[in-house]
């Protein structure tokens, strides 16, 4: 074969062509050249990359930078804000508290909406379909979606942004996916310092979805306004252990997927709810729980959901019973950071560290019943 004309220089330090096993496919010139798979592979970069033009880091913020970028609707700054609430560093939970401090007199202006269901009722295309309404409507709506913390790995797919295509794109919308870190109420740790967040950034619509877990779901009953229930129709047994604790505590039940070849099954199934509605107390003093159905794929019915809403909101704030609920979730909300903060310093406590893996050991032996263990570990940590 004739001499390439024009060949490449080796590098210093590369390994000539002849000892360096290479394979047929590599065009002549190229064989010592030892960036050539840069070439080919797009997106590896050679060793002697130039820095010019890698983005700058990040700056940080302080607590002026995150109360004035939240109050400005910056979405950049309010997901920072978020991240900040949600970490565990102790430098960060003060920063966040003082932060929260700061903006509490921007919050509390927006509709509440806790949205839960069985796992393939559809929440998560209905919250879209319903966002994309309300952005078109000219409401600032942020979805506060709760993903499923593995108990074994303790990971979440947090794949909401990806499910609500239409919705992430729109410039009136935010979705932000948490972890429920196995949370028994299938809603964040922080999900409700999150909603001070996106309240004070001037969303007027807060919609949380969250995992639905069955009974225990009640738990966002403690942090919104109004609650929504999915249910679709023809699911059967799967549902029972779902319905007896969590239709009693709903606002609004919604028959989902009533579009179609099932449109006719789930206004049976509606006005079958209905009637369990009649034997029940209401949820919420002054208000009638009602059913209804709904398509996500029908707009029109999506808009008598949120004038339910509307009206719910409206009758309650009338009433009274909307302000005080809102002031009873506070306080509750104080007492279960109370819990949760004496949770942490026990088990930080030196003593209780070093005492609980025995204890453990004979609790799990059957050695000693486990009354008598706590009795042990509360005297240890209150002398």
């Amino acid at each position: 074969m004739e001499e390439n004309p024009d060949p490449i220089p080796a590098r210093q330090g590369s390994v000539p062509a002849a000892a360096s096993n290479t394979p047929d496919w590599v065009p002549e010139g190229m064989a010592g050249d030892p960036h050539f798979a840069t070439r080919v592979m797009a997106g590896v970069a050679p060793e002697e990359t130039s820095t010019e033009h890698r983005p700058p880091a990040r700056r940080k913020l302080e607590l002026a930078d995150y109360e004035a970028g939240v109050l400005a609707g910056d979405i950049g700054i309010l997901a920072r804000a978020i991240t900040l609430v949600e970490s565990h560093r102790p430098d960060h939970e003060a920063l966040a508290q003082d932060l929260l401090t700061r903006l509490l007199p921007h919050t509390g202006k927006s509709i509440r909406v806790g949205i839960t269901g069985v796992p393939g009722a559809g929440k998560s295309t209905l919250i879209e379909s319903l966002g994309c309404l309300l952005g078109d409507r000219g409401h600032r709506v942020a979805v506060l979606a709760v993903d499923p913390s593995s108990s074994v790995t303790g990971g979440s797919i947090l794949g909401d942004k990806t499910r609500m295509q239409q919705l992430v794109r729109h410039p009136l919308a935010y979705i932000r996916p948490s972890p429920s870190g196995g949370s028994l109420g299938g809603v964040a740790r922080k999900s409700r310092e999150t909603m001070l967040l996106c309240e004070a950034a001037g969303f007027d619509v807060i919609l949380v979805e969250t995992v639905g877990v069955g009974q225990n779901e009640v738990t966002v009953r403690s942090m919104v306004d109004f609650f929504l229930l999915i249910l679709i129709a023809g699911a059967g047994d799967e549902l029972q252990g779902m319905k007896k604790g969590v239709i009693e505590i709903a606002d609004l039940l919604a028959v989902n997927k009533a579009d179609g070849d099932n449109l006719q099954r789930a206004r049976l199934a509606c006005n079958e709810y209905r009637r369990v509605l009649g034997f029940l107390q209401a949820a919420t003093p002054g208000w009638k729980t009602r059913c209804t159905t709904c398509s996500a794929l029908m707009p029109e019915t999506l808009a008598e959901l949120w004038e339910t809403i509307v009206r719910f909101t409206e009758n309650t704030r009338a009433s009274g019973a909307f302000e005080a609920r809102r002031r009873k979730q506070s306080i509750e909300w104080m007492h279960a950071m109370i819990e949760e903060e004496l949770r942490h310093r026990f088990l930080r406590d030196e003593r209780v560290r070093k005492l609980l893996p025995d204890i453990e050991q004979q609790v799990g032996e059957q050695r000693l019943p486990a009354a008598a263990a706590v009795r042990r570990v509360m005297d240890a940590f209150s002398t």
